[in-house]
């Protein structure tokens, strides 16, 4: 077995009853292989909330077998429109009147009951190494492991997660935080805005934003690079590294979005900037944020740090 390697548990309580109580996380892990370095993280993120007195469950969603296909069969009982079946307004009614299946019940409640929540997985993408070796991770795949991007199409549903009178930082889920950790098989600079894959701010940007469409804090990602490659000593200083940040986490500064405040909320207004607010960025070299660019140079890592 690796020297990283996690114990397959699913849910961790505390070390002892002498440690501050109330506060819950959620580590959402996606990653088949239980010697995996992500597994490792996962395993030292929970040791290192444990330590500081959280309450810790790990949804891991290849040990649970998770369904990461939406269909009529999330929703039980009749559907409201049966010939024009819409999935988001019918999950979003049987969230209403509690006919989701139990599996997303489930996971729903984990989100309710949580604080903090940590995803935790691999995106696929090339990565030439050092000896010439190409892994099996197809180029086309910048982003979440399917099984995680299935487990957000079925767990945050209409009126649970998001609705459109609830928007970004008015979100349901607007008190709690949330940060992506995760590895990639390419070294850092391969994600710098010169890097042969391209500006890492800017992939993280659709799932950082999707997560705080639904109201998240995002923090910080905690990001890996090139864990395949280097060798035991810098995989254990990251490890080191991880369970240090999370000693205080409590006290990071989540990263920074437009308040939706600053947008025109309506179908007539085109839920764009108010004017307003663009008057303010005229001359400016850059634009407010990866997504809101406004035509101009991209922010540096806006998706990666968090403002001072």
């Amino acid at each position: 077995m690796a020297a990283w390697a996690a114990p397959g548990y699913t849910h961790v309580g505390l070390l002892s009853n002498t440690l501050p109580s109330g506060r819950n996380a959620l580590i959402v892990l996606a990653h088949p292989e239980k010697i995996s370095f992500n597994h490792a993280m996962a395993a030292a993120a929970s040791s290192a909330l444990r330590d500081k007195g959280w309450e810790v469950t790990i949804s891991d969603l290849y040990a649970m077998g998770f369904n990461a296909v939406l269909s009529r069969r999330d929703i039980t009982g009749p559907p409201k429109n049966p010939e024009h079946f819409v999935y988001e307004m019918e999950a979003g009614q049987a969230w209403k009147e509690g006919r989701l299946s139990s599996d997303i019940v489930a996971e729903q409640k984990k989100i309710e009951a949580a604080e903090l929540i940590i995803f935790q997985a691999r995106p696929r993408t090339h990565c030439p190494s050092h000896h010439h070796l190409c892994p099996q991770f197809p180029l086309q795949w910048f982003g979440m492991p399917a099984i995680l991007k299935g487990w957000l199409d079925r767990i945050l549903t209409e009126g649970f997660a998001y609705s459109m009178s609830t928007l970004y930082d008015q979100g349901p889920l607007q008190k709690k935080k949330a940060m992506l950790s995760f590895t990639t098989g390419g070294m850092g600079s391969m994600y710098s805005p010169s890097g042969i894959n391209g500006d890492m701010n800017v992939l993280l940007w659709p799932m950082q934003a999707a997560l705080h469409f639904c109201g998240f804090q995002m923090l910080a990602p905690q990001i890996c690079y090139s864990v395949r490659y280097v060798g035991p000593e810098v995989r254990a200083q990251m490890l080191s590294a991880w369970k240090s940040r999370l000693g205080t986490v409590q006290q990071e500064k989540p990263l920074s979005f437009i308040p939706s405040s600053s947008f025109e909320l309506s179908v007539a207004g085109g839920f764009v900037l108010k004017r307003e607010v663009l008057a303010k960025q005229e001359g400016k070299q850059q634009g407010l944020t990866v997504g809101q660019h406004l035509g101009k140079a991209v922010p540096p890592d806006g998706q990666i740090r968090a403002q001072e």
